[in-house]
């Protein structure tokens, strides 16, 4: 893989893109709790704006990006993200920065995140074959780690240090060089419509894993019927696959509890343990190289323990780690450390339960459907995260921020738990094969 110039140029660009991301995911919340003095409520209503896109766009990037090159939906998500935090920085030069202007700024970045998110996934199965697909996750989702271990950090130092504006412009740098690096892309990176005779293609295993897709010639045209027509079909194969269902229910479970448990622990942190911008961002940065440890650990446990196995176990393991968090007080060394070590342990639990599922749900998805079922599960999963960010900043104002802390935290222990009754804890240690199983 890393001898392909087209690999390498997609992990280059999906890192950097990724570093862009998790800078502005701390820089917005912190410029409207630290510059602007928002409160619980506000912090809420802004983290849920810039998750509404999932809610709304996922399904309709899964039907985009099926049909049309992913080179060409990431390049463009990034321009379009770059220009949303440059005009951040713009009226925040200006002297009017605003909360309307982050809520606008989130929104944008959000959606354009859908897209390039559920881009890359699909590019990866163009670009290698189907036995190196867990590697080709590690590879990714660890350069997704390592902008976790900078990201935090640069954006909490920047909103702290410097200025709001800089923050901006440093993200809108990042998603600049993204695109610089996918726009090379020249092979792969997306299939045709599929015909009659890719259908008859898919009944050869062996040619089909082996030989490269070539990118199509020409945009499809774009037909609203058409586009939902898609999206039905994509939401019929992840509903009718138990193991897909199951990853849907238990990714809602875990992506609605972190919502509202992230929305209250960003107030937790400075307001409850008083701790400064920049121990802020460290803590949050911890969990980077957790899970730069976890996309490592997913290429070998698996494998050795068995999916189904990973799977449970160390979703109950990184989730349950958050439990410890309510128990702190003070801005102590000690503090700071416990927190970095929940991180740590979170973050790396976490990456390898997200490395497990996307290897599985790869493997069970024909190439003409992954776009479709990334998204589906994107939206099920990740649907209900403005619900929950709304919930967090609910809870926060109504309960205070520690017995808040406690609840929401207790809450992403369902996951495991819809995990542990489905199909997904029976899955081996090789994964199956979508083509095996239509046979």
């Amino acid at each position: 893989m890393w001898r392909d110039r087209d690999f390498r140029r997609l992990w280059v660009g999906q890192t950097v893109s990724q570093l862009g991301e998790h800078t502005t995911l701390v820089v917005l919340p912190l410029c409207a709790v630290l510059t602007l003095d928002a409160g619980a409520g506000e912090l809420g209503v802004l983290r849920a704006v810039g998750q509404a896109p999932i809610l709304l766009l996922s399904l309709l990037a899964g039907a985009w990006v099926d049909r049309w090159r992913t080179r060409t939906v990431m390049v463009l998500a990034d321009v379009g993200q770059a220009l949303a935090l440059g005009a951040v920085a713009v009226t925040g030069l200006l002297g009017a920065l605003r909360l309307p202007a982050l809520l606008v700024a989130g929104f944008a970045v959000g959606a354009l995140s859908v897209f390039f998110d559920v881009a890359y996934q699909s590019s990866l199965v163009r670009l290698v074959e189907r036995d190196q697909l867990v590697r080709g996750n590690s590879a990714l989702e660890g350069s997704r780690s390592a902008a976790q271990i900078a990201g935090p950090a640069l954006g909490g130092a920047l909103v702290s240090l410097l200025s709001a504006p800089i923050a901006a412009v440093s993200g809108a740098l990042l998603f600049a060089l993204s695109c610089l690096s996918i726009r090379r892309l020249r092979r792969g990176e997306s299939l045709p419509e599929p015909t009659r005779e890719r259908s008859q293609r898919l009944q050869e295993p062996t040619q089909e894993c082996s030989q490269p897709h070539p990118e199509p010639t020409q945009e499809p045209s774009r037909r609203p019927p058409r586009v939902w027509r898609r999206i039905r079909e994509g939401l019929g194969f992840v509903v009718g696959d138990p193991s897909l269902r199951a990853v849907c229910l238990a990714s809602a479970a875990f992506q609605f509890s972190l919502a509202a448990t992230m929305t209250v622990y960003l107030l937790f942190l400075p307001r409850e343990l008083h701790l400064s911008g920049t121990e802020v961002g460290l803590a949050l940065a911890a969990t980077g190289p957790g899970a730069l440890l976890g996309s490592l650990l997913a290429a070998r446990l698996p494998g050795r323990f068995g999916h189904g196995v990973v799977l449970v176990s160390a979703a109950a393991l990184g989730d349950g780690a958050f439990l410890f968090v309510p128990a702190l007080h003070g801005s102590s060394a000690g503090t700071v450390l416990a927190l970095v070590a929940v991180s740590l342990v979170f973050g790396t639990f976490g990456q390898l339960v997200n490395v497990t599922v996307m290897g599985v749900r790869q493997a069970l998805t024909p190439d003409g459907m992954q776009g479709r079922a990334a998204a589906t599960i994107t939206f099920v999963g990740m649907g209900l995260t403005p619900l929950g960010s709304l919930l967090g900043g609910f809870l926060a104002d109504e309960w205070g921020l520690r017995p808040s802390l406690a609840v929401t935290a207790a809450g992403m222990l369902l996951s495991p738990l819809l995990m542990s009754l489905s199909p997904l804890a029976r899955l081996g240690r090789t994964l199956p094969d979508h083509r095996l199983l239509v046979d």
